[in-house]
């Protein structure tokens, strides 16, 4: 992952993105690209690895869970998911299993399913 996002900042982008959904409208592009890649960073250092990686396009992607590490290709166990939907089970507002369940997660691989470490405490 790239530079290092502070607590603030992205307690703040997560902040304006939630008052902009609240309030019915879309939020501004780049809160939701800080507050994606901060709940990405959390995650990251809640479960180190290589054996997992979450993507949220177009914003970014991290490796996660220990296990079998990869080294080329597509990884065995990739989660795929928007960036909506990526805050809600992050952050709580959503379970894993209804967003997977209603088809807005897509994953594959044994290792796949995060919902023991989500949600994350921003």
């Amino acid at each position: 992952m790239a530079k290092r996002i502070d607590t603030g900042e992205g307690r703040a982008a997560l902040d304006e993105v939630h008052a902009a959904v609240a309030e019915g409208e879309k939020p501004p592009r780049a809160a939701l690209a800080t507050a994606v890649r901060y709940l990405l960073q959390l995650l990251d250092e809640k479960a180190p690895g290589n054996s997992v990686e979450v993507r949220v396009p177009p914003f970014g992607a991290v490796q996660v869970i220990q296990g079998p590490r990869h080294t080329r290709g597509t990884p065995p166990n990739v989660v795929e998911m928007d960036a909506a939907t990526w805050i809600a089970v992050a952050t709580g507002s959503e379970r894993w299993a209804d967003a997977a369940a209603s088809g807005r997660i897509s994953a594959s691989g044994t290792r796949a399913d995060l919902s023991d470490v989500l949600p994350l405490r921003p």
